[in-house]
Order: structure tokens, then C-alpha cells, then sequence
């Protein structure tokens, strides 16, 4: 599902009719005089309640930042771009000097509430609409599915990022209500992010017909790694392997086509973010900018010129793999050049390309994003703003390795957990002569590390570092009892009087 851009703004405007009841002279108004809608307007139809549905889904396509934040703020990246002050809130990132101004966190904040807010009007009238009627279809708990998936999915964002949250599940919030919230613990957030999944799984269907909308397969998945991420190893192991044993799902087996545009939804796809440029428009100011994944932009390499042959488009030198992340691959990993773009390199294999291109001018490391590196064709109308690459979020691979770490964590059969680290190796060397056979403590960091190679630049590392207690050794600058998390943004405390985490 290449979702678009769904602004419906007569719904979640806080400008609604507020002044309709304010004096009695305007008591018989109808806002239909002006030709202005209210939420009595929606939700009278199945096709209403489908189509607010797909507007859920919308600002996971704003949180393209996400990922890139996950490894710049981590040992496998590093910022780059033109200077110390190009884009700065990523340059702070990097440096593990961002602040509670960062405007990138204060985005991945807003976008992540607004999604929970659209999830929340939806919920709050899933038995009768505004006007109070009750309107039934078939699927009707099924799309509810979705509807608590994505919330789940929004909360788990901002608890990674943020730790203790305002939590709001009951109604969407309004410009009243903001400004008497209160964080919540995270153990409180991730106990409604339980709830939701647990629900959302008993309704969701095995199989989408239309391409991009979660399965049950997905709720199980990402309610694994929510156990995970608590060291509830047990019942992450035994959710994950809902998903192995599906047989739904397999390694793609060449990993090099994974993130092409082709394989988009394949056979290793739990969850998907979908983008489009189908109808592209750009706003280079707004948290929306514009209809596909910018992010491809930024990692692109700077001023790249080549013959028409040449399959790569120029960007930022945004986001740049680390020479430590390009040393850990082993000799016969395939994924090491499907990752790792080392421009020099492909440069000279490929003299009939006549590349050029300008050198990254801050923090070089003479290495691309490849996984995610804008390629012709691929774009339209504001071209930086509009590639229509999908963020691959959870992986057959991953939930593999989520399991297999689950199952160490949990004293489970470690045989099973070196098959299940062993098919993910395989895959990556063609053939078992790579394979793992080390027990107990070795085996846990063999996995850790693994999931390092396995999924590098697609957002994962640092949040992987943290929960396992490690990047205090691996990050430079980590300050512990500090960076495991992000400063609330400075906007909302302002607003809302939140209390600020520690170190900020």
C-alpha cells in the first residue's frame, strides 16, 4: 500500500467549531453556512472509517529521521554533510551533545504523537460515530487491528527514544487537555503497547491483499521485540516463533536485492514503511516536506556525475558508515557491498561510468549508505524530497535473530538459537562453513553482533546498544545514566510543564 499524504484537516484540526456553544446568539449556527466541515461529518460510512484508517498510517512516513538517527547516534555512522553546522541537530546527534531545542527529536516527537492522536479519534468512536450512531461492517475489528498496531507501534517509538512519555489512549487530545500532561512510566507505556498488540493480533488477518497494511505476522513480531526490549525473554521467544513457524516468511536469498525497489514487500517482509511519489508536492519546512523517504537524499553521495548507465543519483553525504562498521565484515560476507558503498573502489571497477563526484567535506569516511542510496529513476517532482524507498522495518532476518537471542536469554535450547543465527549466516556467506557453534555468553554476543551486521543503516544499532548495556564501550561520548535516552523536547515542556530527563 503506497499510502498518500492524507490531510484531513476538519478532524484533527484543534480548531474545530469551539466557539459554537460560546454565546447563545450563535446557538442555531451551522458551520455548513460557510462551507466548513465538522468530525459530525465523518464516520458515517465503512469507506469513512477505511479511509481514516490509511491516515494512521501516514505519519509513519514523518518518522523517516527515525532511522537515520538510530545509527549516527551509534558506532556504525557518523553525520557527515557539507559542515559542522549542516543540518546541526544531526551533527549534536553525532557528537552526543544534542540538547532539548534538537529540532530533529522535537519532529520525531510530533509526528509519533500525531499518529497516536489519529489512532486515539478512531477508537474513541469505534462503537458509534460523533452523531452517536452505530455503524458496522464487515472486517470492521479487523481494521481496528491496524488501528492499535499503529499506536503501539508510535508508542514504542517514543519510549526507545524518550523513555517515560505522556500516555493517552481513551480520546484524541485536545489543545486543553495538552497542557496538563504528565509523563507516564515506561513500564506503564509499554504495558498499553502489550495490550494494544495482544489486541491487534487476535483480529488481524495472516495476509493483506493490499500490499503495506500490517498482518497478525507483524503484531507478533513487533510484540516480540517489545518483550525483548524488556528482557522478557520467555515471552519474546515464544511470540517470535509464531513467526518462524508460520512458514510465511523467508530469506530472500540473495541479499542484495532486498532493498531494491522491486523486492519491495517480499518474501523476507514482516512490516514495511511505505512511500510514494505518485503525487509528489514538497514543503521544505514542514515535519510532512514532502510525499516520499528524504532520507535516501541525505546519504546519497555529494555532486555524483557518471555516464546514463551509472544506476546511483547525488545527494548529501548524509549519514555515512563508519570505517569501525566496515572492518567487522568478515572476507566472503556479501552483505558488506550491498551495505557499505565505498565510492573510490566502485569508481575504478567501473571506468566506463566516468563518475566523479566532490569528496564528503565533513567527518569523510569515503563510505555510502548503500542499502539506502538514491538511485535514477526512483524520484519525481521535488526529487529530494520524493524517493519512493520503502524503510524495511522488521525483517524475516531480524526475527530470527530476535528469537534466537530470546531463546539464549530464556535458557531455551541454544541448538535452536545457532540455527536460527546459522540460517541468517548462511544466507550471507552461501554457505554453513561460517557457521556459529559457540554456548552460552559467546553465543549471546555472537547473536548481538550479528544483528549488527545483519542490520546496519537500518536503524537499529543504537537502540541495540543501549538495551543490551553496551554502548557506554561502543559510543563515543555515551554518558551513561544519560544518553540511554533523548531530552523531551523543549517545545512541550514549555506547553505541558513535562519534567525534563536526567542530564538535560
Amino acid at each position: 500500500m503506497k499510502i498518500n499524504k492524507l490531510f484531513i484537516k476538519a478532524i484533527f484540526s484543534t480548531a474545530l467549531v469551539l466557539t459554537i456553544a460560546s454565546c447563545k446568539k450563535w446557538v442555531d449556527y451551522n458551520p455548513h453556512e460557510d462551507f466548513k466541515q465538522t468530525e459530525l461529518d465523518y464516520l458515517k460510512s465503512e469507506g469513512d472509517y477505511r479511509t481514516m484508517v490509511v491516515s494512521i498510517y501516514t505519519p509513519l512516513q514523518w518518522l523517516n529521521q527515525a532511522t537515520v538517527v538510530g545509527e549516527i547516534a551509534s558506532d556504525n555512522a557518523v553525520s557527515g554533510g557539507e559542515s559542522a553546522s549542516d543540518v546541526l541537530s544531526l551533527q549534536q546527534i553525532d557528537d552526543m551533545n544534542h540538547n532539548a531545542n534538537n529540532s530533529t527529536l522535537t519532529e520525531l516527537w510530533q509526528a509519533a504523537y500525531e499518529g497516536i492522536n489519529r489512532a486515539n479519534y478512531l477508537h474513541q468512536y469505534k462503537q458509534v460515530n460523533p452523531e452517536g450512531q452505530t455503524v458496522s461492517f464487515a472486517g470492521k475489528e479487523a481494521l481496528y487491528g491496524e488501528v492499535y498496531f499503529l499506536r503501539a507501534y508510535y508508542y514504542f517509538h517514543l519510549v526507545k527514544f524518550f523513555g517515560d512519555v505522556p500516555l493517552f489512549v481513551d480520546s484524541r487530545l485536545g489543545l486543553t487537555q495538552s497542557k496538563t500532561l504528565k509523563r507516564s512510566e515506561r513500564a506503564k507505556v509499554y504495558a498499553q503497547i502489550e495490550s494494544d498488540l495482544l489486541a491487534a493480533i487476535g483480529v488481524l488477518p495472516s495476509v493483506q491483499l493490499e500490499k503495506g497494511r500490517v498482518t497478525k505476522y507483524a503484531a507478533q513480531a513487533l510484540l516480540g521485540k517489545v518483550y525483548l526490549y524488556q528482557q522478557k525473554y520467555t515471552e519474546a521467544a515464544s511470540m517470535l516463533e509464531n513467526v518462524v513457524n508460520s512458514g510465511v516468511f523467508t530469506l530472500n536469498s540473495d541479499y542484495g536485492k532486498i532493498f531494491l525497489s522491486q523486492n519491495e514487500n517480499g518474501s523476507e517482509s514482516v512490516f514495511e514503511i511505505q512511500y510514494s511519489n505518485a503525487s509528489p508536492y514538497y514543503n521544505w519546512n514542514a515535519v510532512t516536506r514532502g510525499q516520499g523517504n528524504y532520507a535516501a537524499q541525505q546519504c546519497g553521495v555529494r555532486g555524483l556525475n557518471g555516464s546514463d548507465s551509472m544506476p546511483y543519483a547525488a545527494g548529501w553525504s548524509t549519514n555515512l558508515p563508519t570505517t569501525d562498521l566496515a572492518s567487522i565484515f568478515e572476507n566472503g560476507d556479501q552483505r558488506k557491498q550491498v551495505t557499505i558503498l565505498d565510492i573510490e573502489a566502485y569508481k575504478k571497477a567501473h571506468p566506463t561510468y566516468n563518475i566523479s563526484y566532490q569528496v564528503a567535506p565533513y567527518k569523510n569516511t569515503g563510505l555510502y549508505n548503500q542499502k539506502y542510496l538514491p538511485r535514477k529513476g526512483e524520484t519525481s517532482g521535488q526529487i529530494e524530497l520524493n524517493y519512493g524507498n520503502n524503510y524495511r522495518i522488521i525483517r524475516y532476518a531480524d526475527v530470527l535473530l530476535m528469537a534466537a537471542e530470546a531463546i539464549v536469554g530464556s535458557g531455551g535450547s541454544e541448538m535452536k538459537a545457532q540455527d536460527y543465527l546459522n540460517q541468517v549466516r548462511q544466507r550471507a556467506f552461501g554457505n554453513n562453513s561460517h557457521n556459529i557453534t559457540a554456548t552460552g555468553n559467546a553465543l549471546y554476543l555472537a547473536i548481538i553482533n550479528e544483528r549488527r551486521l545483519e542490520l546496519a543503516m537500518e536503524g537499529d544499532r543504537f537502540f541495540d546498544l543501549v538495551r543490551t548495556g553496551l554502548a557506554e564501550t561502543k559510543i563515543a561520548g555515551f554518558v551513561k545514566g544519560k544518553n540511554e535516552v533523548f531530552p523531551i523536547p523543549m517545545m512541550e515542556i514549555n506547553v505541558s510543564g513535562l519534567t525534563q530527563n536526567s542530564g538535560y
